[in-house]
């Protein structure tokens, strides 16, 4: 028998409101209630929750509360992986983020969405489609990742961009929607 979460695992169209799923999100909100209320002197206590909120998270990846996300168990981080404060990543499908990726405050990150059918939207249904960022990204503060995206190694996407297309490696990407403004030469420190 398929289950909503295997539908929703294998990016199909599921019903949100399965209680299994349901049960899932509420165990995500309150670990994310406990990292974003985390106090700032125990940071061996915060990873703790990260990791138990992301499976397989690296002590190196770091969250700076306030972080949300649906599920968590969806969320793969890299070596270094950087969120800034008030992140959000909607993980109904696989989020990979790379090693030593920076995300600056308030990006958002979104597998989930809905049908165009305004029919099958009232029947509750809903899909994912996952994102991949890889290693070296650096994605400026307000900055939104659409469902389907893909990053390249070491590209540059400037603040507030709307990302609804892939971009590729090594390039500063900006815009609403994001495009590639200029590739990006030999690193300058």
């Amino acid at each position: 028998m398929t289950t909503e979460k295997s539908k929703m695992m294998a990016g199909e169209l599921y019903n949100a409101n399965d209680p299994e799923l349901v049960a899932d999100r509420l165990r995500a909100r309150q670990l994310c209630h406990d990292i974003n209320h985390a106090r700032a002197d125990s940071p061996g206590y915060l990873q703790g929750l990260v990791g138990q909120l992301i499976p397989g998270a690296p002590a190196s990846a770091y969250i700076t509360p306030p972080f949300h996300c649906d599920y968590g168990y969806n969320i793969t981080l890299g070596e270094g992986a950087y969120f800034n404060f008030n992140c959000v990543v909607l993980d109904v499908a696989p989020v990979r983020i790379g090693a030593r990726t920076l995300l600056g405050p308030g990006v958002q990150v979104y597998t989930a969405s809905h049908p165009v059918s305004p029919e099958e939207r009232a029947k509750g249904l809903e899909f994912g489609v996952p994102i991949t960022i890889g290693e070296d990204v650096w994605i400026g503060g307000g900055a939104i990742m659409c469902p389907g995206v893909t990053i390249g190694d070491g590209a540059v996407i400037g603040a507030g961009s709307v990302v609804t297309r892939d971009v590729p490696a090594r390039v500063f990407a900006a815009g609403n929607p994001c495009r590639v403004v200029r590739p990006l030469d030999a690193l300058v420190v």
